[in-house]
């Protein structure tokens, strides 16, 4: 099987970010984005998703962390989206619940070629530490432009909003492994209809 890798730079008068991944990986990442819980959720989707994933950031954190967020979920769509190429053989779809004690999400994403958010996570705290849980939706939104994915998120239940971030990222990663898995059946033939994604 050809390598399904991606390598790309992003460099703005905010951030300067480098993100590199491995689709067929297992789980490992090496994380330097200057925002220690973003390193956290990040780490969720490298071992949930069994993708081998390095990010390094400089950023404007001076300012806040949306810019860096921001910048690293387009990134980071751009990175998966480049390791796809055409997506022929790919399941395409996935899905994944995922508990964290008193919270659950879910997630869902298709490989559309039709980037679409729906989010649905209400906190009641506005940061978790220092970070800023409005950057949650911003970085998901970021990833969904640049992969060109459709993505729904929800929040089902939950108390503390560590442990709901957390389902979400996790999830995330869950469903993207299943997405991203060949599928045998389908092998060299598009996933579509329309025969292109």
């Amino acid at each position: 099987m050809t390598a399904r890798q991606g390598l790309v730079s992003r460099d703005t008068l905010e951030t300067q970010i480098t993100v590199s991944i491995n689709l067929d990986g297992s789980g490992k990442a090496k994380l330097e984005t200057g925002v220690p819980f973003l390193d956290h959720m990040l780490d969720q989707i490298a071992r949930h998703g069994l993708v081998d994933l390095e990010i390094r950031c400089n950023g404007d954190t001076e300012i806040d962390d949306h810019h860096t967020v921001e910048d690293i979920g387009i990134a980071l769509g751009q990175a998966v989206n480049q390791a796809l190429g055409d997506k022929s053989g790919l399941r395409r779809y996935g899905h994944a619940y995922v508990p964290l004690d008193e919270a659950l999400s879910r997630v869902v994403i298709d490989f559309s070629g039709r980037p679409g958010i729906t989010f649905n996570a209400e906190f009641k705290r506005s940061h978790v530490g220092q970070f800023d849980v409005d950057l949650v939706f911003e970085f998901f939104q970021g990833f969904v432009n640049h992969a060109q994915v459709t993505l729904h998120l929800d929040v089902i239940r939950g108390r503390n909003e560590h442990h709901k971030i957390e389902t979400l990222f996790k999830a995330f990663g869950r469903a993207l492994r299943m997405a991203i898995e060949p599928d045998p059946r389908m092998a060299g033939q598009m996933p579509s209809t329309k025969g292109s994604l």
